[in-house]
């Protein structure tokens, strides 16, 4: 694989139990089509040190840790707590997966705004970005970033909005994730958005196991198939494919403050 075109997969749950047996060839043929990063995201406190664990035997596996709002059954106050003291010990290069989601059923808004602004304290304290969930609920989001005012942004993860609140976040400094969603024909919002926004504000994303390719759609989705969404989007740009695999690369870089010694 020409260097040129590697990529970050910059959300990928590979510590799910999707994933159990065959992790490490989903890993191998990830880096056989040149996804030569991955950000691993956590989303329950429970399951943190499975994702410490496995990302530790592996420099190029990233871990995030975060109380996801689809899992506020699981999340109690005292995880925030939990999280400022794996923060302190170090190695963690974001907080996420976190959140607001006002798409699903008793979706709690109150009780999510909570684990929320105690996370982006959080990631203020630490200096760290963050990994953003957002459905249906962009505007309070936004309006949530203004008031904490971080140091750092970070990613706003399978970007879902409108192409104003995209130029907002990237006015705060985020970048966009985009995944396996602009491959479907019918997502034609998302494709122009994909097609115009900055080649500086986005990054390549699976999301595996979960918002698999519209080829792929009735199968667990897999980290190699960043190829797959690399593609989609070169063919929705103007720009070369080795110069998008560059910057799209080089924005997580920079979120994650790889290029920094």
């Amino acid at each position: 694989m020409d260097p040129a075109s590697d990529l970050f997969d910059s959300h990928c749950h590979l510590d799910f139990p999707a994933f159990d047996g065959w992790r490490e060839r989903a890993l191998a043929e990830a880096r056989a089509v040149g996804v030569l990063e991955i950000l691993v995201p956590g989303v329950t406190a429970q399951h943190w040190p499975r994702l410490l664990a496995f990302c530790a035997g592996d420099p190029a596996l990233y871990p995030a840790l975060g109380l996801h709002p689809c899992f506020l059954s699981e999340h109690r106050p005292e995880h925030l707590e939990l999280l400022e003291t794996r923060l302190a010990a170090g190695g963690v290069r974001a907080i996420g997966e976190i959140g607001l989601d006002y798409f699903i059923d008793d979706a709690d808004p109150e009780s999510q705004q909570y684990y929320l602004e105690g996370q982006l304290a959080l990631a203020s304290r630490f200096d760290l970005p963050v990994l953003l969930h957002v459905r249906k609920a962009h505007d309070r989001m936004l309006k949530t970033l203004r008031r904490a005012r971080l140091g750092r942004a970070g990613i706003v993860h399978a970007f879902s909005g409108s192409g104003q609140q995209a130029r907002q976040y990237i006015e705060l400094g985020f970048r966009l994730g985009f995944g396996g969603a602009i491959s479907y024909d019918r997502a034609t919002k998302l494709r122009r958005l994909a097609a115009s926004l900055p080649l500086e504000s986005l990054v390549l994303e699976t999301d595996a196991p979960d918002m698999p390719l519209s080829d792929w759609r009735d199968e667990p989705n897999r980290p190699q198939r960043i190829r797959d969404v690399f593609e989609v989007l070169c063919s929705l740009r103007s720009e070369a494919p080795e110069q998008i695999a560059r910057q799209t690369t080089a924005n997580v870089h920079e979120v994650l403050a790889l290029n920094i010694a």
